[in-house]
């Protein structure tokens, strides 16, 4: 064995270690980010739902459920309009990267009266 071999598995075996700890950090930033975005859009179509179903009966109200239910799912309601029966939402959610900080995701939601096509038997 030569001399200057002396102690290089530790070092190939810490170096491996440092690799495998940074591709699992990048697998779970990468879920992270999958479950807030589906998180941050799934509170936009149901606070947009609920905003529509409010819409004819009381508009003024229809966003403030609107922002309730975003609340309730952990989500900022940052924008909402009601243009006749339909609701237009906008939602964010804050979320902490390692190495990038914090950055903000958003989803946007519209929802209103289903315009059904006339049916073969309606002709």
């Amino acid at each position: 064995m030569n001399a200057k071999d002396r102690g290089s598995a530790t070092l190939w075996g810490v170096a491996l270690m440092g690799l495998l700890m940074a591709i699992a950090t990048a697998f779970a930033t990468v879920g992270s980010v999958r479950v807030a975005r589906h998180r941050v859009n799934s509170a936009a179509d149901l606070s947009a739902l609920a905003a529509a179903k409010l819409a004819i009966i009381d508009p003024e109200g229809a966003c403030a459920r609107a922002a309730t239910l975003a609340a309730q799912n952990g989500v900022t309601l940052t924008q909402c309009k009601i243009t006749n029966d339909t609701a237009d939402v906008w939602t964010s959610l804050p979320i902490s990267l390692p190495l990038l900080g914090t950055r903000t995701l958003t989803g946007r939601s519209r929802a209103g009266p289903a315009d059904p096509a006339p049916l073969e038997s309606d002709r």
